[in-house]
């Protein structure tokens, strides 16, 4: 099968890779010629979308991996122009599922097959496997599942087919939201335990001993502890915690279905303030982030 993965920053080159090191005919494509040039990849690489076009024999299928909102919006209403009849685009980006209702009726009056997916793993994926969500068409899930069960993880198989176009990216969503809120309470624990100093605790142990058995065991104490282990003081992590929209999302739906989500608005909220402060909370953020997602602000 030929598939091309168009954005090959941290999560889109590992997804090519895994692809290419499977059964799949691999085609790349970034903008950024230098980021192609500095790629240890065993795919081709273009910097041109038509010229990545013209690489495929049989049916496209291409998989977006580029940011979220304009640059994934612009780039589908082109591919769409340059697509044809029955070919696919798979967005695995984190885009605002409502973009991606309307991407896929953009993609299906040009007569294309588009899929939201949501896609967890962060710069683990590639030996790990990815948490995926899928939106959209269940035929074309199915068409497609060889793509699915390769890049998902071992215990979820072919990811999850979640529903209707932009479910795929809902569910994702919500998942930041909750990501967002586990990550808050164990920063805000970390300082507590930093901050008293009688006690000389050592949050590199403290943070391994959590790590089976506890009932707050979990992939995040997983990284947290190694980053710890490596220096404890954080010192090459800023207190400023960025955040990538997701959980901006979910509070603006659980307005519009008047659910109270208290934990996940203050999680947000504290990042907002880390630009304002120095904390030892927001270097446990900026250092899990990095952990998993490779995230530098």
């Amino acid at each position: 099968m030929e598939i091309g993965v168009v954005g090959l920053g941290k999560m889109g080159s590992q997804i090519a890779q895994k692809l290419s090191d499977s059964s799949f005919k691999v085609f790349g494509y970034d903008q950024d010629e230098e980021l192609s040039k500095n790629l240890d990849s065993s795919y081709e690489i273009d910097n041109n979308l038509s010229s990545l076009m013209d690489r495929f024999t049989s049916k496209k299928i291409i998989w977006l991996m580029v940011p979220s909102g304009d640059p994934t919006n612009s780039l589908v209403r082109e591919l769409s122009k340059l697509m044809n009849n029955g070919d696919i685009i798979i967005d695995g980006g984190n885009s605002y599922y409502k973009d991606s209702i309307k991407n896929s009726d953009i993609c299906s009056q040009n007569g294309i097959s588009f899929l939201d997916c949501g896609t967890s793993g962060g710069v683990w994926g590639l030996k790990n496997g990815f948490c995926l969500t899928i939106g959209g068409s269940e035929n074309t899930y199915k068409e497609v599942l060889e793509i699915f069960n390769t890049l998902s993880t071992v215990e979820t198989k072919g990811g999850l087919f979640v529903g209707s176009s932009g479910s795929g990216h809902f569910v994702k969503m919500i998942h930041n939201g909750i990501e967002y809120g586990m990550m808050q309470s164990i920063a805000e624990g970390l300082e507590i335990l930093n901050n008293k100093k009688e006690f000389n605790l050592k949050l590199d142990e403290i943070t391994q001993n959590w790590r089976t058995g506890s009932v707050v065991q979990s992939w995040l104490i997983d990284l947290i502890a190694g980053e710890l282990k490596k220096d404890s003081g954080l010192g090459k992590f800023s207190s400023e915690v960025g955040d990538s929209g997701e959980g901006r999302w979910t509070i603006k739906e659980s307005i519009d279905l008047a659910v109270p989500i208290p934990s996940i608005y203050a999680s947000i909220s504290q990042r907002f303030n880390s630009k304002n402060k120095n904390s030892y909370s927001g270097k446990i953020l900026s250092a899990m982030r990095n952990a998993f997602g490779g995230h530098t602000d």
